[in-house]
């Protein structure tokens, strides 16, 4: 919802502040599908905003769901005819849970494709289309709000890890997250919001300014340069000194806790020796490192066995680093980690 310029025509109106509230409720609260569905606001109202304020800029395509029902895939066409992907993860607390329990996180899509190339990331291979506007970004969130509320159940985390870096779409990154947060609006407690970075270290510098509680998270991969270029091409031009100093600065501005992300692949960097200098990399106690099994995106990378996941695992144990191994979601349905290409998998 493009709610930044239609607070702008509600003032250009002469509305009062209230009329903002209600079109702020009607959207992010009430969750209402069309405009005549808002009615606080008069008719006449409705029919204005309806000519200039679509309820959505996205079109959806296809939704899919996993086999266990933890995750829904949805694809989305822009006005311009590109596509973008978001995931709704259900996070369930026991077998026996259905949708109304447990956490829900949603997958956001900060661009259309991606300019990073990483190896081991399919919506790499499609190349950058365009940025995404901040309401593009909120409208999947809203997407899914709505198809939640179905089940009297809502959205409790949201997570920019979809298509996109998020640090080379900063200011609609932001954006989005302001208006998230916003206690009038959708109002998403701050620290239920994340942002994953291959490691941009002039959008790490500007975040660590905006005085933001959001959870940050860096696409690490490998603890020595050569590895990390291969794996992501973006090393060249901020390898690990450098980036682990500028994250090193930014908790020293925030004092927050700053998440790593590990894909293990099979041969390329699960060995013991990539834990020991993975280790020393792990200086900081506020450093955490997710593992993350590897996803198969159509290329030569294998994901390491579960022995060698687990082995990496206690190696780093022994040597006092702070891990976990994240759990996967939607690898059945091309909606796990790195999978995000425009592409729909019938089960």
């Amino acid at each position: 919802m493009d709610i930044i310029n239609l607070e702008k025509f509600l003032k250009e109106r002469g509305e009062k502040d209230y009329r903002l509230k209600q079109v702020k409720k009607a959207v992010f609260v009430d969750l209402v599908n069309n405009w005549d569905e808002a009615t606080t606001l008069s008719r006449e109202l409705r029919e204005e905003i309806k000519k200039e304020f679509p309820i959505s800029s996205l079109e959806p395509l296809r939704a899919v769901e996993s086999k266990n029902k933890d995750s829904i895939k949805a694809v989305f066409k822009l006005k311009d005819g590109n596509i973008i992907e978001s995931v709704l993860m259900r996070h369930l607390n026991t077998k026996e849970d259905d949708a109304k329990t447990g956490r829900n996180t949603i997958c956001v899509s900060s661009q259309a494709g991606c300019a990073m190339n990483c190896g081991f990331c399919a919506t790499g291979k499609m190349g950058l289309k365009r940025n995404l506007t901040s309401e593009e970004i909120i409208d999947q969130v809203l997407f899914f709000a709505r198809f939640l509320r179905l089940s009297t159940s809502n959205v409790n985390n949201v997570v920019f890890m979809g298509m996109g870096e998020p640090f080379l779409n900063y200011e609609n990154t932001i954006q989005t997250i302001r208006i998230l947060n916003d206690k009038d609006g959708f109002n998403l407690g701050i620290r239920h919001i994340s942002i994953s970075t291959c490691g941009i270290i002039p959008g790490i510098e500007k975040f660590a300014e905006e005085n933001l509680q959001v959870n940050l998270a860096i696409s690490l991969h490998s603890a020595d340069d050569k590895t990390r270029t291969k794996l992501m091409p973006i090393n060249k031009t901020y390898p690990l000194a450098d980036l682990m100093k500028a994250v090193d600065n930014y908790i020293k501005k925030t004092n927050r806790k700053v998440m790593f992300e590990y894909l293990l692949i099979d041969g390329i960097n699960d060995s013991e020796e990539d834990a020991r200098k993975l280790a020393k990399l792990m200086k900081n106690s506020l450093y955490h490192i997710n593992l993350i099994k590897y996803h198969n995106t159509g290329n030569e990378l294998k994901p390491s066995p579960q022995a060698k996941r687990t082995q990496f695992f206690d190696a780093l144990k022994k040597l006092g680093v702070s891990v976990t191994f994240r759990v996967s979601f939607g690898e059945d349905i091309l909606a796990a980690c790195g999978q995000l290409a425009g592409k729909i998998k019938v089960l």
